[in-house]
């Protein structure tokens, strides 16, 4: 496999290699059928198709030049068409008229029961010379999944679940047609064998329209590197568009020579349990967030730990001195601070966050509710119809559910949730009137009424405790220097922690920096 890939030019459509740092507009199945119709009804019959073959094969070959033996299976539906039309077009390739590479194809399907514009490209491959295979090649170089497309609703079984199953455990490349076989193209739900997690090597080329289910739950593991192609001219339709696969640029910390820290915004972060009287013993929660915070560019952060003593000595953190604390009681009784402060509230809260919540959810302008602020509200309905209100006083609230957390607040369970990433985040976002950031693979960002993002950075790295209270002191400090300097929305502040967070993750480098942890994540943000 090449570890420089380069893609020849083509007159129609421009196929790329999805950018982390630009944002996309994402379509539904119903989206993409609907602009699908559009396009042929405008383009010669069965030119799409075409394309979309001409598309697969340039890329096959850029990814695996010097492949000795290609297989490409194809299934029942225009997918397989696909994947046939790619099959022509490589049969006129040099290195397969020279013997030096074998091409092997598979057709799970009835050729009778395909759609027209497949049966077509069927026919085409045969006049071009293809003989169909009557089973995968025992071993190959590139395998080009083109079994199941986008109409994707059941499990894939039979023949086609042996197929997936034999190139996802094979160790080899395997290149998607539009999306890998057995995922639900709109939510990221995978319906195969679990054996298609285990291929390391994994490309999609999605067609026409990029899928929001390319880029969260099973999608990030199964499509692997995501190309597109528009296949007709060279920009990615935003109309009809359903979702945003979100991106940003690094962001400069430009401040003004005047700048002091009063006017670099205020953070305040309430958690962190001790173990007092069989507390949560999570101080380290409320800590973690904290720096993130002050990394991140608040000009000060306080921080009040619940159950800390009254009149013993106040506790502070020689790994970070620049952080405040406060008893939680004095905190409250500033009401200036409280109102303009950006408070993050609920890591390590455990129990006692609970006697806070009704005071912050009155009193606060800009809210972040985190971990157990968010268990204590999914307990309690009375808290639960003060957070709705915030939204009409004028209010900023941010939930950063994970799954489990999510679940809680919906009354449903987590498989519920991952079943339908986007549809939960929305459904929290509308009900409480927050924005919410459903944290996972492929991090979803909805404000209520508006599309919801799926946020193209961060990996496996951040799956370890405290990464989610590093987050929530990030997002907490560019919405307070958003609120006294920044030009943007407290949306558009979300979408830029969220994407630093990922970011600062992917640039990890384990072998050089040993194993990620939250403190040592935080600790980056102040060299960044």
């Amino acid at each position: 496999m090449n570890s420089e890939v380069r893609v020849t030019s083509d007159d129609h459509g421009r196929l790329e290699r999805l950018s982390l740092v630009k944002e996309y507009p994402l379509h539904s199945v119903r989206s993409t059928r609907s602009l699908e119709a559009r396009m042929a009804a405008a383009l010669p019959s069965h030119e799409l198709m075409s394309r979309a073959g001409r598309s697969v094969a340039r890329l096959s070959m850029a990814l695996a030049p010097h492949a000795k033996t290609v297989w490409i299976a194809c299934g029942p539906g225009n997918n397989g068409g696909d994947g046939l039309a790619c099959a022509t077009k490589l049969l006129s390739h040099p290195a397969v008229r020279q013997g030096a590479m074998t091409l092997v194809v598979t057709l799970c399907a009835n050729p009778e029961a395909m759609p027209a514009d497949a049966r077509w490209a069927l026919s085409q491959a045969r006049a071009a010379g293809l003989v169909i295979s009557a089973a995968p090649p025992p071993s190959f170089d590139l395998a080009i999944d083109a079994l199941l497309g986008i109409g994707t609703q059941r499990p894939p079984m039979g023949e086609i679940a042996d197929h997936l199953n034999q190139m996802n455990t094979s160790g080899k490349p395997v290149l998607a047609v539009d999306v890998p076989s057995g995922l639900l193209p709109d939510t990221g739900a995978y319906l195969g064998p679990a054996s298609s997690h285990i291929s390391a090597l994994r490309h999609t080329v999605s067609l026409l329209t990029l899928k929001p289910g390319l880029f969260t739950a099973d999608g990030r593991d199964l499509a692997g590197t995501v190309w597109f192609d528009p296949l007709v001219g060279e920009c990615l339709p935003s109309e009809g568009a359903t979702a945003v696969l979100s991106g940003y640029a690094t962001a400069t910390r430009n401040r003004p020579h005047a700048a002091h820290k009063g006017s670099q915004g205020d953070v305040v972060v309430v958690g962190g349990q001790g173990i007092g009287q069989g507390g949560a013993g999570m101080t380290g929660a409320a800590v973690l967030a904290a720096r993130a915070a002050i990394y991140a560019g608040a000009g000060r952060v306080y921080v009040g730990l619940l159950d800390s003593p009254v009149h013993h000595s106040v506790p502070w953190d020689p790994q970070c001195p620049e952080l405040m604390f406060r008893h939680p009681n004095r905190l409250k009784r500033d009401d200036q601070l409280m109102r303009s402060a950006a408070v993050v509230c609920g890591c390590g809260g455990g129990s006692a966050v609970a006697a806070e919540l009704p005071f912050l959810l009155s009193g606060c302008h800009t809210l972040v509710l985190d971990a157990d602020a968010l268990n204590r509200i999914s307990e309690d309905e009375a808290l639960q119809i003060l957070l709705h209100h915030r939204i009409a006083r004028d209010k900023v609230t941010v939930m950063t559910p994970h799954p489990l957390e999510a679940a809680r607040l919906l009354g449903t369970d987590t498989r519920a949730i991952m079943s339908d990433r986007l549809a939960a985040a929305q459904t929290l976002s509308d009900r409480f009137g927050a924005i919410c950031v459903l944290k996972g693979s492929g991090t979803v960002v909805v404000s209520p009424g508006e599309w919801p993002y799926i946020n193209s950075s961060g990996g496996p790295a951040l799956a370890t405790a405290g990464t989610g209270d590093v987050l929530a002191g990030m997002i907490g400090a560019r919405l307070a220097t958003s609120s006294v300097g920044r030009r943007e929305s407290p949306l558009q502040a979300v979408l830029h922690a969220v994407h630093a967070h990922g970011r600062l993750a992917d640039q990890w480098t384990r072998s050089e920096e040993g194993t990620l942890t939250a403190h040592r994540l935080a600790a980056r943000l102040h060299s960044d």
